[in-house]
């Protein structure tokens, strides 16, 4: 029992790197497209903690292991759609995260309920997911009139 105690309060001190950028990312998904004030709050408020480089850490984000749980969720969900880096993916892959995003949001499997769980502001409203639905929809339009059908295309496996 002692050994455990001494072992939880080691690994208190074994922290991984915040997901916090300092920088302006040149490829953050409003730098290319148009993203209305009411879809970016929700983007940030729902989205962005996972899906950005810019986390915003709860006050229990300090105590181990829940920390590196965290943060294994926020490089799982980077690897999967990062906004901050949205503009780099290749136009194919652009195109077919709007269309998963959409999806994701209409199912209700996004956010995962074990982050609203705990963040009730997340939570998605009828309203909300349509406007995402509405500004996805939109996006790809504009996608089809700037990039030839071929571009769009994707042999992703996602």
């Amino acid at each position: 029992m002692i050994l455990l105690l001494v072992a939880l309060i080691a690994i208190q001190f074994i922290k991984p790197q915040k997901n916090i950028s300092t920088n302006k990312e040149v490829y953050e998904i409003t730098s290319h497209f148009v993203v209305r004030n009411d879809v970016e709050n929700i983007l940030k408020i729902s989205c962005y903690d996972c899906h950005s480089n810019n986390t915003r850490y709860p006050w229990y984000w300090q105590i181990q292991p829940v920390t590196w749980f965290m943060n294994g969720h926020i490089k799982d969900a980077k690897r999967a759609l990062n906004f901050s880096i949205f503009t780099s993916y290749n136009a194919g892959k652009q195109y077919k995260e709007f269309d998963q995003i959409n999806s994701e949001v209409k199912k209700g499997d996004m956010p995962i309920s074990s982050y609203t769980l705990i963040h009730r502001n997340a939570v998605l409203t009828d309203s909300q997911r349509l406007a995402i639905y509405i500004w996805t929809k939109a996006c790809r339009k504009q996608m089809e009139t700037t990039y030839s059908p071929d571009s769009l295309k994707t042999t992703d496996k996602k």
